[in-house]
């Protein structure tokens, strides 16, 4: 079943080219979870075949996860934050997310916005959480664009030279990516927790 749809992709990244490249990369950037690395591991994988050209694909990838991801920034900024503080069920878990959020990306958000790029999860949601967490766009703007960039490169060129077996690493990385991103939220959690603790002793 697996293999049938990994066929498929690279059928339709084949015939189809760049404009689908573009799309899936982009709408998953959106935050729409549908296979955009997986289209860019099988883009490269059509370049080193000689069907496609590897800097094309590259600039393509590149192109959809910058605009992809300032569109959904710009969702979240706009709407995101309404929609996690709205009351309703889950409310708490929903405010927790900004409690966490909001802390987490003022001193980390250009390194999570660069990082989150390898980490399968975290890449589709990062915009939204970003925009929704108020992070200053100038600054999202630079990371996202270097990020996106990057990570294009990487596993573009990863399958142009690394053939069919580099789309196990990545889903390997992008495993323990969820791992390390859980961790990472964690400890912003407690940092949070710790802070506001403390100022509520000096209070």
């Amino acid at each position: 079943m697996l293999a049938s749809i990994f066929s498929s992709i690279f059928h339709v990244a084949q015939n189809l080219g760049y404009p689908v490249l573009g799309v899936f990369v982009g709408v998953e950037a959106l935050g729409v979870p549908v296979p955009g690395e997986t289209a860019v591991i099988f883009a490269g994988l059509a370049a080193a075949s000689g069907r496609l050209s590897i800097v094309l694909v590259i600039i393509v990838a590149s192109a959809g996860a910058i605009i992809g991801d300032n569109i959904g920034f710009a969702i979240g900024r706009r709407g995101g934050r309404k929609l996690l503080e709205r009351p309703g069920r889950f409310e708490a878990e929903r405010r927790r997310v900004l409690e966490i959020g909001d802390p987490f990306f003022a001193r980390h958000g250009g390194k999570a916005v660069f990082l989150g790029r390898w980490i399968t999860g975290l890449r589709v949601w990062t915009s939204w959480l970003a925009g929704a967490s108020e992070m200053g766009w100038p600054t999202f703007v630079v990371w996202n664009a270097l990020g996106g960039i990057c990570w294009s490169t990487s596993v573009a060129l990863a399958a142009y030279y690394g053939g069919t077996g580099v789309e196990k690493v990545f889903s390997k990385i992008g495993r323990y990516g969820v791992i390390v991103a859980g961790v990472l939220v964690v400890l912003a959690g407690a940092w949070w927790w710790r802070r506001r603790r403390r100022r509520g002793a000096q209070d």
